[in-house]
């Protein structure tokens, strides 16, 4: 496995990232613009966003949780070169079902099937982990 095919995976969790940033950042500003939303009702955290605004806010937080543990695992197993087609594979499963998770977010929003998203995508995280862990401490 090369470097770009770990890397790969990566790129597209940190573009979703960026996208759901910038998506957030516009619906914030055109709700400031338009006085829909006054800056005295934001400015502690409050929560005056609109809806839609705040899916995508919530969607872009939640890049920022989970998927931490994904680029520090990505950068051991580089680090340490036991890379194989099984974490790959797997890192892909995490990132399909990042970008599906961001999806129903920002969509439909369906709380249990998000859940069931979330959690397939944590399911391969954490094997990803073991095998890595595994790997190393064995020195498989």
């Amino acid at each position: 496995m090369t470097v770009a095919d770990f890397l790969l995976p990566v790129f597209v969790l940190v573009f979703l990232t960026f996208a759901l940033l910038l998506r957030t950042a516009f619906g914030r500003v055109s709700s400031l613009r338009s006085g829909e939303v006054r800056p005295d009702d934001i400015a502690l955290g409050e929560p005056g966003w609109p809806k839609r605004t705040t899916q995508f806010g919530n969607a872009f937080k939640n890049q920022l949780e989970l998927p931490v543990l994904f680029y520090v695992l990505i950068a051991f197993i580089l680090i340490t070169r036991v890379g194989d087609v099984l974490l790959l594979v797997l890192a892909w499963i995490f990132v399909i079902l990042r970008v599906v998770h961001a999806y129903i977010h920002t969509t439909n929003n369906i709380v249990l099937l998000r859940g069931r998203v979330y959690g397939g995508g944590l399911v391969a995280l954490l094997a990803m982990w073991i095998i890595f862990a595994v790997k190393i401490l064995t020195g498989i």
